[in-house]
C-alpha cells in the first residue's frame, strides 16, 4: 500500500511541478527556470543528506557507470516537460508522458533491463496500452 500511496504523490507532484516550471520558465526563461529548479533540489537533497542519509558515497565508486547518468536525465526531463506543457495542455503533455512512461518501463520489465526482474509484455499489457494512447487521442480531438 505504501508504494500506492508514494506513486500516488509522484504523480501528482510532477503534474503540478510540470505546470509550475512552465510558468515559470513564461516569466525568466526555460533554461534559467530550469537551473533555479534544479538548483534548489540540490540544495533540498544535500540538507536531506545530512539530515537523513544512512549511504556512502564512496559506493560510488562500484556502482555501473551508466547508472550515474540519473542527473542528465533529470535535465532532459524538467526542461522537455516545460516543453510539452508550454506546446500542448498540462492534460495532453502529461498523459502523452505517462504513455511514454509506461511504454519504457514495460519495454524495461520485458527485457529485464538495468538489473529489473524480467516480465513478459502480454497481450492485456498490449490492450492496455492501445486504450490509453485511444483516451489521449479521444480527449485530444476537437469536435467541429
Amino acid at each position: 500500500m505504501a508504494g500506492i500511496i508514494f506513486s500516488i504523490i509522484a504523480g501528482a507532484a510532477m503534474s503540478i511541478q510540470g505546470v509550475m516550471n512552465t510558468r515559470l520558465a513564461d516569466k525568466i526563461g526555460l533554461y534559467e527556470s530550469n537551473a533555479f529548479v534544479q538548483g534548489t533540489a540540490f540544495i533540498l537533497s544535500l540538507i536531506a543528506v545530512w539530515i537523513l542519509g544512512k549511504g556512502s558515497f564512496k559506493e560510488i565508486a562500484h556502482v555501473n557507470k551508466f547508472y550515474l547518468l540519473g542527473g542528465v536525465l533529470g535535465l532532459v526531463i524538467t526542461i522537455t516537460v516545460m516543453l510539452g506543457i508550454g506546446k500542448l495542455s498540462p492534460t495532453i503533455a502529461i498523459s502523452v508522458i505517462l504513455i511514454s512512461q509506461l511504454f519504457v518501463a514495460a519495454l524495461i520489465d520485458a527485457f529485464g533491463l538495468m538489473g529489473s526482474e524480467q516480465i513478459a509484455f502480454t497481450w492485456n499489457k498490449y490492450i492496455g496500452m492501445a486504450l490509453m494512447i485511444g483516451g489521449v487521442l479521444l480527449f485530444k480531438w476537437k469536435m467541429g
